[in-house]
């Protein structure tokens, strides 16, 4: 089983969901940016990234808009189900962008970053990073890595939604950036059955291929156990 959630901005009451709970050894936690217990590299913080890396399933997160960039990139980088991780902590996992994810039976392409509204506001009180947007480099990456999987994909976990879609959910549309545009690219010439993104702070199902996920969880059952069909 596979569970996918918005943004916990470090609230760990998170993980008492009951859907949650009900994962099992080898299951996935996915979790679509502001994940927020990067934060601080405090004491307390260090236990309580080993209390989530030492539960019986993974969790796995793309970054959003809420994480500490600079302790992210400090955590050692490893080879994990095709792509690249941060490893924080036993199964805890950072998914760094732009990489394709097998698990379960399916592919999964991961690709974090966000844009603050107040850029000015959080660069003086130290809480933003310019990291937060990919660079040229990462989305040129990105681009690869779908190319070598034939532009296709089962499932797309994103912090932030394709530019397309900001209007609608509420955000302004002047706040686009290259990332926004690349996720429109992808929308328009990829094949997928679903894209993940948090963000927004709502739980929202945009027929027929996007969910804005915040404090919900959907559960996707493992291939093996539910006959696959093909991606849209």
């Amino acid at each position: 089983m596979i569970c996918v959630t918005g943004d916990m901005h470090g609230d760990y009451s998170r993980f008492n969901d009951k859907k949650i709970k009900k994962l099992k050894k080898g299951d996935f936690l996915i979790v679509c940016g502001d994940f927020g217990f990067v934060w601080n590299g405090s004491k307390k913080e260090k236990r309580i990234l080993k209390r989530i890396g030492r539960k019986r399933f993974y969790t796995l997160f793309v970054e959003g808009c809420h994480e500490n960039y600079d302790l992210l990139e400090q955590y050692p980088e490893e080879d994990f189900c095709g792509g690249k991780v941060n490893v924080i902590s036993g199964k805890l996992m950072h998914m760094k962008r732009g990489s394709m994810f097998r698990l379960q039976g399916y592919d999964f392409f991961a690709f974090g970053g966000g844009q603050t509204k107040e850029i000015d506001i959080r660069r003086e009180s130290k809480t933003w990073w310019e990291a937060e947007l990919p660079t040229t480099e990462e989305v040129r990456r990105g681009i690869n890595v779908m190319n070598e999987h034939g532009n296709s994909a089962d499932y797309i976990i994103t912090h932030e939604p394709p530019a397309s879609m900001k209007e609608f959910l509420g955000f302004e549309v002047r706040q686009i950036s290259h990332m926004h545009t690349f996720f429109d690219a992808i929308k328009n010439d990829c094949r997928f059955r679903m894209w993940f993104f948090g963000k927004a702070h709502k739980n929202k199902l945009i027929p027929p291929r996007y969910q804005c996920l915040f404090d919900d969880v959907v559960c996707i059952e493992s291939a093996g156990s539910k006959k696959k069909g093909g991606k849209n």
